[in-house]
This record gives structure tokens, sequence and C-alpha cells, in this order.
């Protein structure tokens, strides 16, 4: 599965590339034969294309610097390997090829992370013995090649950074232990390395390394979750990224243009799953009543809801596009309108039955309501209810609730005389006969 936080660095690098007038290259790393399946790369694949990612370069897009699978490049790495080993910086030892790292303090100098600086020769040289329990000498020269000859992430990575000709390399804080092995291959080769970038880690609110069973964690869930994309990018963007202001709502477009390098901070960020949620409401507002319908009207049909014209359901849509945060809510909303088969809040019902007087209150409203013939509508209904509530010397606010209970079987919703309005006289009767029928 595609991972929300490689969704992320996915992000960063397309904004990056976006801003810069660059090119946003998709790299397929699947040399680990054990992980390579078509649905794996599937995963990857239509999550970038979900979210917008579009890649200039890579899987079915070509390019000048193919191919872009891995597994396809291992003669790319067999002939620098070979330049390795006539320079006399990599040999083998029991089946494997090492690379022979430089005794020297390696500096990595970061754009996010600052100046890093190590001695591999001394990182490398222990290891914990799990049978002795202790540390133990070993070998710091980095294997780049396995025994069974496929080539390891580290020189891989490099080699086709090389030949890719790839200037900037954004990826997650992780890395950062790996890039002075990288940059001692660079140098090795004598190639100058791309700039290296490496952004804060994405935890959970409780501060843990976000698994792939956590809540939010998996980009399909997105996707089928009634999620916007450009609501979901516009939240991981803010996940490591800030634009200086107090600006939480983005458009791609804006995200494009305000983004850089600079803006990116050096703490990690923790998920908010509720966050993710309210943002995604936000973008649904922000939607005309047109295209709001346009991507809900898919939910209602999988939902098996038929409103009985198109003009009925965008009206039906238009009164609950601001009370929605996800897509997948709508059905929910909507279906009361159209079907008598919804669910019911049964505790708003007997909330509404428990009240002093409803029986008589709900029978008076319903009759004024059964007067209106052919004059059903919001202005109508709404001056029906207020003429009952008079008739009892009650105030109109205690009829509202116990008609939206015994209408809709919710304790809240959309505006209710539009609601009653799109319902239809004939239906809101027979509710509020079936309701004083349980009385």
């Amino acid at each position: 599965m595609l991972h929300i936080g490689g969704a992320r660095t996915a992000l960063y690098n397309w904004l990056y590339a976006r801003h810069m007038g660059g090119t946003f290259v998709l790299r397929v790393e699947d040399t680990d034969e054990a992980r390579n399946t078509p649905e794996a790369r599937e995963a990857i694949f239509s999550g970038l294309r979900w979210l917008g990612l579009d890649w200039d370069e890579g899987p079915d897009k070509g390019g000048d610097f193919g191919p872009y699978f891995q597994s396809e490049r291992k003669d790319i790495y067999a002939q620098y390997l070979k330049k390795l080993e006539d320079a006399g910086l990599a040999y083998e030892d029991e089946g494997a090829v090492r690379f022979r790292v430089p005794d020297k303090p390696i500096t990595v100098d970061d754009v996010v992370c600052g100046s890093q600086t190590v001695n591999l020769a001394e990182q490398g040289s222990r290891k914990w013995d799990p049978e002795q329990k202790k540390e133990v000498e070993a070998n710091p020269d980095l294997v780049i090649r396995r025994p069974d000859g496929t080539y390891i992430f580290h020189f891989a990575n490099v080699v086709d950074d090389l030949t890719m000709g790839i200037t900037h390399v954004i990826r997650g804080e992780d890395h950062l232990s790996n890039t002075p092995k990288h940059m001692a291959l660079f140098e090795a080769f004598g190639a100058t390395p791309p700039r290296f970038v490496h952004i804060p880690l994405n935890l959970n609110a409780d501060g843990s390394k976000m698994s792939k069973r956590d809540q939010g964690a998996a980009v399909a869930e997105y996707m089928n979750g009634g999620f916007l994309p450009q609501a979901v990018c516009n939240y991981i963007a803010l996940l490591g990224w800030s634009s200086k202001d107090d600006q939480e709502i983005f458009t791609m477009a804006e995200l494009k243009e305000r983004f850089t390098l600079e803006g990116v901070n050096r703490s990690n960020s923790r998920f908010d799953f509720s966050k993710c949620v309210w943002m995604n409401a936000e973008h649904l507002r922000r939607l005309t009543p047109g295209g709001f319908a346009e991507l809900a009207i898919p939910y209602v049909e999988k939902a098996g809801i038929q409103a009985e014209s198109e003009e009925r359901l965008h009206d039906a849509l238009a009164l609950v596009q601001e009370r929605t945060q996800l897509l997948t809510e709508v059905p929910e909303k909507i279906g009361y309108i159209f079907s008598d088969d919804y669910p019911k809040d049964e505790a708003a019902l007997s909330k509404a039955a428990g009240r002093d007087g409803v029986k008589e209150a709900v029978t008076a409203m319903r009759d004024f309501l059964a007067k209106l013939e052919d004059a059903w509508t919001g202005e109508a209904i709404h001056d029906a209810i207020f003429e009952a509530a008079s008739s009892l010397g009650l105030k109109p606010g205690a009829l509202m609730f116990p008609c939206r209970a015994a209408t809709t079987g919710q304790a809240s919703g959309a505006e209710l005389m539009p609601v009653l309005e799109l319902m239809g006289q004939k239906r809101v009767l027979q509710r509020l006969d079936a309701f004083l029928a349980t009385l």
C-alpha cells in the first residue's frame, strides 16, 4: 500500500518541482523481489494519481533517463560496480561485494537538518552481537551487492541519481543516517551529489511511529473514505511545512505557489486524523453546488437512493453541503428525503415521544400541514407549523424537534423547512401519522 508518509514525501517533491519549474521523477525501487508485486506497484501508482501527483518521467511516461524500474537497470549497476572494482574501491566478501568506505570525516550539508559529519570507518567498525550480548568488531565496509546478485538500496539509488541527473533528493529524516554512505559513493565516482533535503518524521498523536495499521496510515483509506484529494494534500503538506502565516486552507495552485524548502520545519509532526476530516469539510464547503453534486452523486447512486428528479436531488445535496465532512456521509444525510428505508435515531424518537403534550402538538401540526394541499412550499410549511403552535399557546420551537424526529428519524440535520418541502406533503403526513401511532 501507499503509506501517508510516503505520499507526503512524494507531495513535497512534486510541489518543489512544480514551484521551481523542474522535473518530478517517479522511480520504482523494486529490487526486493519478495515485495515486488503488480498489486504493490499499482497501489503506488493509483494512490499518486488520485492525489493528483502526476510525474514527468517514470512508468507510463518514459523519459530520457530510463528505465524507471530498478529491476530493469541491472546492466547499469554492473557498469558502475566495475568502475569501483577497477579503482580498487570494491571487493568480494563471502559472495557479496563491499565498497571500501573512506577512513575520513564525511559531511552532509542538508537543506533542512543542517550540517552532519561522521566517519563511516569508525561508525561501522562495531556491531551488536545478540549471541554474545555485547558489541564486537565489525567490517565497516558497505555491502553494495548481495550474494544473490541483487544490489542494495544505497548503491542503486546513488547510481540512479547520478545517471538520471537528479539535482534534489527530498526524503524522510530516517534516511539521514544513510546519506554519508551515499556521499562517499558519489565521491568515489567523481560525481557531484544532489542537494539532500530530509524532512521531519510524521508521528502519531501520542508521539509513536505510525504503523501500517494505524488510522489514516494508508492512502487507500482516503480514496475509499469520501475524502477530496486536494484536501488530503492540503493536510499532509502542513505536516512539516508552514507558509509562515495563519493560512490553513490551500488549493493545489496555492500550494505550488507558496511551497519552499525554507518553510520545511525541523521538528517532527503529529498526525491528527480528525483534523484531516475537518479540513476535508472545509474543502467541500468551498465547492460550487454543482461541483459538490458531481462528487456526491456516485455515493448516492452506490447507496441505491433514487430521487424523483435530478433537480430534487441537486436541491437535497445543496441542503447538506455545509454540514458534510466526508462524501461517504451524503447518502445518510439525504436518504430519508427520498426513501422510507433509512436509519433512525431511536434515542431522538424516544426523546420526542416523551415530551409533555407531544401527541396533541404533533396532531395539531399534522392537521395544519394537511390543509396546505397545492401550497407545499417551505414558506407555507413554516407558517403552518407556527399557526399550529399558536393554536396551542406554544412557542414554535416546541414543535420543531418532534417534527424533525418524526419525519427524518434524526435529532439534527439540514434546515427543516426545505427538507420537508423536498420530502413532499404525502410522505411528511405519513411519517407524522406513523409517529403518532407509537404514542
